[in-house]
């Protein structure tokens, strides 16, 4: 299946090949992605947050009252604003495209 990631900068894009089951995180951060992820999915923090294409925001399933939680703290959430360490692939979403928040600073990768 195929994740497509817009960068920070809106022209720029990365197309991934993921498998169903795998973790949009982790196939961001394979592809060199600005997605810290701090937490390690433990939802602790919003380091991952990605805005996912409106038309395809309806295939993911809701996210849970806790995430909703988190991303009130990302930084340039907006209504299709998700936690990339939440959203676990399947099949149904191939096709998936997802931007980098403008905001997005790795601070892992800074050296």
């Amino acid at each position: 299946m195929r994740v497509t990631f817009i960068h920070a900068d809106g022209e720029a894009r990365t197309e991934a090949e993921a498998q169903p089951g795998d973790v949009l995180l982790d196939i961001a951060q394979a592809h060199l992605m600005p997605l810290e992820g701090t937490c390690e999915g433990q939802m602790a923090c919003s380091t991952c947050h990605v805005i996912v294409a409106r038309a395809d925001f309806e295939r993911l399933p809701p996210a849970s009252e806790m995430e909703e939680d988190m991303l009130d703290l990302a930084a340039g959430a907006r209504r299709t604003s998700r936690l990339a360490c939440q959203i676990v692939l399947t099949e149904a979403m191939d096709g998936l495209t997802v931007h980098i928040p403008a905001e997005s600073r790795n601070m892992q990768g800074a050296r």
